[in-house]
């Protein structure tokens, strides 16, 4: 990052305004990121304006970025390859020392959030005495919490005061727990991050038009008058206490160290909070947490763009026209997303009239359902509805060059499915499962052209889950498997090459996970210890929390599956099969207050009473990690994926495993069961976490 000064004449004569571009000097595909060396080029052009401010040469201070960005935050590069506290203190104190001279100049300073502004972007601006944003801006945000950090260059002191206690907790700990959700311009306004939106078309000539009428007191821009009088101050930090208790139970250190610090801004000076922020943010920077973080920020956007494995782009063959064998829930979800990402018509085969007219129905009520809540708008939603087409003719599916089977998770059904298929569709037309365990080169087996067959594994819900397992046989063609990815790749989604092992991988370690609860419980151990042993890897949901999102029927069919293929590591539950066949719940019906996330414990009496073979929580976490432990182990030797760290893509893509555990390979790593089981690590020490001395 450097920072490119001018001085601008403000309108009505109204004196010299020093304008500060923070820019790269790269296009608009390289985000600016803010280093130890932008930071002092920054201070030292701060410091020189602070002299002309006080010299009375200028009258106010802008800073604003080059097209599309304001600041893309730190750059975490600088921060992953810090080996030395004193050094990761140094890069905290420096932030600050740049970014306050903003907040302590002798003339008002103004940000022009020209575009997305992350993390110490958000910071630099927050430094300043107002804020102007460009309508357009889509990518606001304080991001920290979700790679490991805090906002620590200013923002968990200056945020509340400038918006409130809730507010600025909306924006430091939920919004980056809830999948790094962004802020879009208007947001930012009406939250009081930014105090006024412009038009994006001529926005800078209107910011500095809008300054000078902040300058000459035709424009007034409200505050609060003192946000840290708010009487609900402490309610609503110990409300924010209580959900990350509820959702993370001590799991994580940075969202409770941000909360700390934001509750704590109340009373402290500016001196006093800053040094409180340099601390946290030179203890995270040395800690695994943020180290994993940044691993799997780094797997799913940077490497996750060119998938390891995949065949050459260009061998892909074009899908001008898309078959779908069944037209139940997943299929109907597929239909839909393809209709709207590769907008070619989707031609849909089931069996009866009866289900036709439910596929139809379904699909109908999908799209009106998005089109209402805005995720689309009413001439997509027609135009998408036109574009899906159902019948019970098998005939219709002849001219599609992808088609892709739906229906029952059942070999021999799916096997019935490509035969018929295969004498009617054209010889080069691939052919698609989205099996979620079976074997595709068993179901391709009897095909003539079983080279033609790959699997496409999507995750429900379709439209939500960025992951797709590709699924490759022993004699799938090239060509089928780089349309395969080249059709992921055009529905936003991130594609896994996978070999056709069962369970591929999702649901292979998340089938072997549960099956170790499961035998905890079968032997003894009572449910409501087993369903909370997992609480310290900080995942989504409990494990029986889990099943019932799955649906009781589909995971022990998935286990038996998975039993039949790969044994005794894959046990049967007798228990939750009697939970099957009685049609109960596993967890609560959802009551609002957080219950339908904990084990119903009258299901203990499917177990029996907990016997000798009780374990403690910590005795089932062990057993799970040295399970997961020997699962990885055996999965790279059968080379279901190239190397792990395919596998932490896997997870936390198709899983949801957290960010602060790097997916699972860094965590076996750093807790010793890689070593301890497999006698090895999975990743080279330093690679996701602070390097062992």
């Amino acid at each position: 990052m450097h920072a490119l000064v001018r001085d601008v004449a403000l309108p009505g004569r109204a004196g010299t305004l020093a304008l500060v571009t923070v820019d790269n000097g790269l296009d608009h595909t390289k985000p600016t990121t803010i280093g130890p060396l932008g930071l002092t080029e920054l201070r030292a052009v701060l410091v020189e304006q602070q002299r002309r401010a006080a010299a009375g040469e200028i009258v106010a201070v802008a800073v604003t970025g080059k097209p599309y960005y304001l600041a893309a935050g730190a750059d975490l590069t600088a921060a992953a390859a810090t080996t030395d506290e004193s050094d990761a203190r140094a890069l905290a104190e420096l932030g600050h020392a740049a970014f306050r001279l903003l907040g302590e100049m002798s003339v008002p300073t103004f940000a022009y959030v020209n575009g997305a502004a992350l993390g110490g972007g958000l910071e630099l601006a927050l430094h300043c005495t107002y804020r102007t944003v460009a309508g357009d801006v889509t990518a606001l945000a304080l991001p920290e919490t979700f790679l490991g950090l805090v906002p620590g260059w200013g923002g968990c002191y200056l945020l509340p005061r400038l918006v409130g206690v809730r507010n600025a907790l909306e924006l430091v700990l939920t919004r980056p727990l809830a999948n790094n959700r962004m802020t879009r311009a208007a947001e930012a306004v009406e939250l009081g991050v930014a105090d006024v939106l412009l038009h994006p078309a001529d926005f800078l000539e209107r910011s500095i038009a809008w300054t000078a009428d902040v300058l000459a007191g035709r424009v007034q821009v409200a505050r609060p008058v003192d946000p840290t009088d708010d009487p609900a101050w402490d309610a609503v930090i110990e409300g924010a206490r209580a959900q990350l208790d509820q959702r993370l139970h001590g799991a994580r250190l940075a969202p409770y160290r941000a909360l700390d610090l934001v509750a704590a801004s109340r009373a402290r000076g500016r001196e006093e909070a800053f040094a409180a922020e340099d601390d946290a943010l030179a203890d995270l920077i040395m800690s695994d947490e943020m180290r994993a973080s940044l691993y799997a920020f780094d797997l799913t956007t940077r490497k996750s763009r060119k998938p390891a494995g995949a065949p050459a782009a260009e061998l892909a063959r074009p899908v001008r026209s898309v078959g779908i064998v069944g037209a139940g829930l997943m299929a109907g979800q597929l239909a839909v997303l393809m209709a709207r990402r590769l907008r070619v018509p989707i031609v849909m085969r089931e069996i009866d009239d009866d289900r036709v007219a439910a596929g139809l129905a379904g699909i109908r009520s999908l799209v009106e359902g998005m089109a209402k809540k805005g995720r689309m708008s009413q001439d997509e939603a027609n135009r998408v509805l036109g574009s899906i087409s159902v019948s019970t003719d098998l005939g219709t599916l002849a001219g599609a060059d992808l088609v892709i089977e739906a229906v029952t998770e059942v070999l021999a059904l799916k096997q019935r499915v490509f035969a018929e298929l295969e004498d009617v569709i054209a010889p080069d037309a691939i052919l698609a499962t989205n099996t979620s365990a079976l074997s595709v080169a068993q179901m391709s087996t009897h095909l003539r052209n079983p080279e033609r067959v790959v699997g496409l594994h999507f995750f429900n819900p379709v439209a939500q889950m960025p992951l797709v397992e590709v699924v490759r046989t022993p004699a799938s063609s090239d060509a089928a498997v780089a349309t395969a990815f080249a059709v992921a790749k055009k529905l936003g989604k991130t594609a896994v090459g996978v070999a056709d092992r069962p369970g591929f991988v999702v649901n292979r370690l998340l089938l072997r996970m549960l099956a170790e609860v499961a035998a905890a419980v079968e032997g003894g151990t009572p449910v409501q210890v087993a369903d909370v042993a997992l609480r310290p890897l900080g995942l989504p949901m409990s494990p029986f929390a889990l099943i019932q999102l799955v649906g009781l029927p589909v995971a022990l069919h998935v286990l038996g599956s998975l039993h039949e293929d790969l044994g005794a590591r894959y046990p049967l539950s007798p228990g939750l099969e009697r939970l099957a066949t009685e049609g109960r719940r596993v967890v609560p019906e959802p009551d609002g207050r957080g219950a339908e996330h904990a084990v119903d414990p009258a299901i203990q009496e499917v177990f029996g009473e907990p016997g000798a073979g009780s374990l403690d929580e910590a005795g089932v976490l062990d057993a799970v990690l040295a399970g997961l432990t020997q699962e990885i182990g055996l999965m790279l030797d059968e080379k279901v994926v190239a190397s792990p760290d395919q596998i932490d893509l896997c997870m936390i893509l198709g899983a949801g495993w957290p960010f602060h555990l790097g997916g699972l390979s860094p965590y076996l790593d750093r807790t010793g069961y890689s070593e301890r089981v497999l006698g090895r690590r999975l990743l080279p020490d330093g690679v996701a976490n602070v390097p062992q001395a």
